[in-house]
């Protein structure tokens, strides 16, 4: 009984963490609940969600991306740039997609092909791709987007696209890692790099479709956040990829690894978000929410570490003994 019980507490502790940060919250702020309140956060973790989604497969699998900011900015860039010359939202989308997605199977390359660690070919990228849209703006922002907005601004019905879009979203990334055979791969080869290819995974094509669909996220994110702010902002995102790795590593994706869940990657964001909310409606300074979320990514890294050595002793100890028994 008390086996059970702490499994089902360890598979649904960030849910009941979420659950209590939502009622927390909204005793700590009268207007946490507000409906425009949480219609505003939701809003906003849209591009915090898509960003997440991409960090999460690539860390399952063993790897990451540090220049999601800065492909994000200049696919949105290019995108806004685009529509505003064609008046088609359709070349738009293309655009936003087709850069981000150029700039991660640059990324991969490198990563596959030339062994060069994920950290390393990401933060070159994140240079290259900021330095490219800076280039091509003059560093100016880019006003007046008519009705591009409507991606990041508009609703149908009640509901507002962009979360719309995560429903759609979530539904084909979900399948994407549980019901297929690259997103089991995934797992093998987080789990064991060499052992997922002597199994017959083919390890590099995997590196290149996760980070292809790392960009077709980004690119997506990059034009629900240009639509968001109003405006092509060749500066924006600045960091943002920290918030989309906290987001998976809080919601339960292992940071050295095979482990990772769709639904947890979700409640991760709505936990960062909450906070960040109810910190933006008490008025706590916003460096000291940095240095908060900052904390929280080691905690949240340091609580996976640990987890994992108790587990890997468990299991040599139940050798041990069954070694003993034999």
């Amino acid at each position: 009984m008390g086996g059970k019980t702490s499994y089902y507490l360890q598979k649904f502790s960030i849910f009941i963490v979420l659950i209590v940060l939502f009622i927390g919250c909204s005793i700590i702020s009268p207007y946490f609940l507000q409906s425009s309140n949480l219609v505003n956060v939701t809003r906003q973790l849209c591009v915090g969600i898509l960003v997440a989604y991409g960090e999460m497969i690539l860390i399952i699998s063993g790897f990451l991306d540090l220049s999601v900011g800065s492909v994000l900015a200049l696919a949105g860039v290019l995108s806004v740039a685009t529509y505003k010359s064609t008046g088609s939202m359709i070349a738009a989308l293309v655009v936003a997609l087709a850069v981000a997605v150029i700039c991660n199977l640059v990324n991969a390359l490198f990563v596959a092909n030339f062994n060069v660690p994920a950290f390393i070919a990401t933060l070159g990228m994140q240079q290259v791709a900021r330095g490219l849209v800076l280039y091509y703006t003059g560093g100016q922002n880019i006003l007046q987007l008519g009705g591009f907005v409507e991606i990041g601004q508009g609703s149908i019905g009640p509901v507002p696209i962009p979360v719309l879009l995560i429903v759609l979203v979530t539904i084909v990334i979900w399948y994407l890692v549980n019901n297929t055979r690259y997103g089991r791969g995934l797992y093998a080869i987080g789990g064991s790099r060499s052992a997922a290819e002597a199994s017959g995974i083919n390890s590099k094509k995997s590196i290149y479709r996760s980070y292809i669909v790392n960009g077709l996220l980004i690119g997506l994110a990059g034009m629900i956040f240009m639509a968001r702010n109003n405006a092509g902002l060749p500066n924006g995102a600045v960091g943002l990829e920290m918030t989309g790795l906290t987001a998976a590593i809080v919601g339960g994706t292992s940071f050295t690894g095979g482990i990772g869940t769709v639904s947890g990657t979700i409640a991760g964001a709505f936990i960062i978000g909450f906070l960040e909310n109810v910190m933006n409606l008490l008025g706590v300074n916003a460096y000291i929410q940095q240095v908060i979320e900052g904390a929280i990514i080691v905690l949240a890294v340091a609580f996976d570490v640990v987890s994992k050595s108790k587990k890997s002793q468990k299991v040599i100890l139940v050798k041990e003994k069954t070694e003993e028994k034999a």
